[in-house]
């Protein structure tokens, strides 16, 4: 397995509830077949500059270690859920 690091950026205007639901959702998808090792809501933030008519966002990172198929799952659904608004999914490389 490897290690990757996803931050991904939630849209400011949807409620605490379903923002909670969508981080459970991208976990469950990581825990099926890989393991968390850090998971950090970050919060509200303000972006540097607007995306899709946005100037806010909650921040989300989350290290992980899994196998390329998980990740490729978990970008899959990233593209296509209305409630995430970027992404970026690193190998977290030690050199």
């Amino acid at each position: 397995m490897r290690k990757y690091e996803v931050m991904y950026i939630i849209r400011p205007d949807i409620e605490q509830d379903a923002v909670q639901a969508a981080v459970e959702k991208f976990q469950g998808i990581i825990s099926n077949g890989g393991e968390i090792t850090k998971h950090d809501v970050m919060g509200k933030r303000r972006l540097a500059y607007e995306i899709n008519k946005f100037r806010d966002g909650t921040f989300v990172l989350v290290n992980f270690s899994a196998n390329p198929d998980v990740v490729a799952e978990l970008e899959r659904l990233m593209k296509i859920s209305d409630e995430v608004i970027r992404y970026l999914i690193t190998l977290d490389v030690v050199a």
